[in-house]
């Protein structure tokens, strides 16, 4: 999105970083502002903050906000989209990009030993709900496929080129450049079937759960068939369990394709049972390998479907299921082509991303504001927007007959239950109510223990007392940076750090490698 250029503007910011910049405060606005620099939409606090001894839990100091340079206190949004906020996106992925390496790999207090653990890197796609224009290269001659320019295969090329029922083409000759507007669209849009795409989107999160648990069940399977036996374990109520010895723990990246159809991206790494800790990772038992847990993903998506509710508009409901496209490949094979740290920044990189990908990104839609964005005879965006809207509405049951009904006359989705009420709140990503970014339990770090450990780290840097912990007293004043001259400076600051620390990296990164090779 570019904005034009208007020299007043620009010449009320210069004026007013001028203004900042010459305050003899200067250099303490700044450090103030640091911990929210790089931020687009700071959240200003206003209160008391409190230090307070952990021992005694005595009050040992106490400052007030109008004490502060412009009497707030800064704090980053923390928004994880990169369209929102590129900064907090930022810091975002960084933690996403540990949460999948240390799964993959250990550290952070992961065992490394689960870098030994057989691993596969799938990605299951949505089935098709009518042509859309595409874009394939049959075969690849480039180096960088983020930057392909490879010749494509014409779009759906037809030896009829006949049309459909609407009148419109049903082929595309067209070869399709990477940032073509025509990707995604549907050859016809009247033909295509924007109620099953959203119901799709909204309830794919259960249609993993179900592909996970029969990937599971087809191990377990497999250990029984080959003589592995089950381990016996005691849970915390004493209760004697007997469970299959091998476990399947995963990491998933949701991204929205150009079609707006969310397809996930896992990391399925197979662990062993540890009778005495259930806790503890360690390695699958001998007779399981890598060759099974492939196979087992497979199986599992193409036999795993989901027959969604009863709807008055589909009273048998939908059947959800995966698409066609199921790729399982393995991490750090001898081709080189993906390894840990390949596949984590990869998945690291659309965790801070939503509905970008389809050209429009939308806050969550009201009653008051849906009709600028949803229309029956709109583009597919709009379209997809009014299915969500649509099948969302609120329902009631005709107590006389039984039938469900559809409730005209209410606006909320208070009044009776339905199964796809959801739809209206998710209406802005299309349906997708789901996490970006999910991973088992036992796969890695959180991202809570992460976050902990930046605190750790920031209050041993500002030299805080081990003792003493802080207590804030705040209440939200508003948003954003007061001046857009304090944003500029503020940013600038933030970007300058955040260059630093990168060649502070390569260099230590540097010389690690000299010492190695010298030694």
């Amino acid at each position: 999105m570019f904005t034009a250029y208007r020299p007043g503007l620009a010449a009320g910011r210069d004026v007013q970083v001028l203004r900042r910049a010459a305050t003899p405060e200067f250099s303490g606005w700044l450090e103030h502002t640091r911990p929210a620099g790089g931020c687009s939409r700071p959240i200003r606090l206003t209160g008391t903050i409190a230090a307070v001894d952990r021992n005694t839990g005595r009050i040992t100091g106490q400052l007030h906000t109008d004490e502060l340079p412009d009497r707030t206190l800064y704090k980053a949004c923390g928004n994880r989209r990169e369209s929102v906020c590129p900064d907090c996106a930022w810091v975002y992925q960084g933690d996403a990009y540990q949460v999948v390496c240390r799964g993959l790999t250990g550290g952070k207090g992961v065992p490394t030993s689960v870098g030994r653990h057989p691993v596969v890197f799938a990605t299951f796609t949505a089935p098709s709900f009518g042509p859309v224009h595409n874009r394939h290269v049959p075969r690849h001659t480039c180096r960088n496929r983020h930057r392909c320019d490879c010749r494509p295969a014409p779009c759906r090329a037809r030896s009829n080129a006949a049309t459909c029922q609407h009148g419109q083409p049903a082929a595309c000759f067209a070869r399709h450049d990477a940032d073509d507007p025509r990707l995604g669209q549907p050859l016809c849009l009247d033909c295509y079937d924007y109620d099953h795409h959203v119901v799709w989107n909204y309830f794919s999160g259960e249609l993993w759960r179900r592909t996970k648990q029969a990937a599971d069940r087809r191990l377990a399977a497999l250990c029984r068939k080959r003589g592995i036996p089950l381990v016996r374990i005691v849970t915390a109520s004493g209760k004697v369990r007997w469970v299959p010895p091998v476990g399947v723990s995963h990491g998933k990246v949701a991204e929205m394709q150009r079609r707006a159809a969310v397809h996930f991206h896992v990391l399925l790494r197979l662990d062993g049972v540890d009778p005495d800790d259930l806790d503890a990772l360690v390695p699958p038992p001998d007779g399981i390998t890598v060759d099974d847990l492939e196979d087992a993903a497979r199986v599992a998506a193409r036999q795993i479907t989901v027959t969604t509710p009863a709807h008055p508009d589909q009273p048998e409901g939908w059947l959800v299921g995966w698409g066609e496209q199921v790729d399982v490949r393995r991490i750090n094979a001898a081709d080189g082509e993906l390894t840990d740290g390949k596949v984590a920044a990869y998945l690291a990189k659309y965790a801070t991303k939503a509905t970008e990908s389809t050209g429009r990104s939308f806050t969550r839609l009201a009653p008051a504001t849906v009709d600028d964005y949803a229309d029956p005879e709109g583009d597919h965006l709009a379209r997809l927007i009014d299915a969500c809207w649509h099948l969302g509405r609120p329902t009631g049951t005709d107590t006389a007959s039984g039938a469900t009904t559809v409730d005209h006359r209410q606006d909320s989705l208070d009044t009776e239950p339905n199964a796809y009420a959801g739809l209206r709140r998710w209406a802005h990503m299309l349906g997708f109510g789901g996490h970006f970014l999910t991973k088992a339990r036992r796969y890695s770090v959180s991202f809570g223990l992460l976050r902990d450990t930046r605190a750790t780290y920031r209050r041993e840097e500002d030299d805080d007392p081990p003792h003493t912990i802080t207590v804030g007293t705040l209440t939200y004043s508003g948003s954003g940076w007061l001046t857009e001259g304090d944003a500029l400076l503020a940013n600038t600051a933030a970007s300058q750090r955040r260059e630093s620390r990168r060649i502070g990296r390569e260099e230590l990164a540097h010389e690690a490698w000299l010492t190695g090779a010298a030694a």
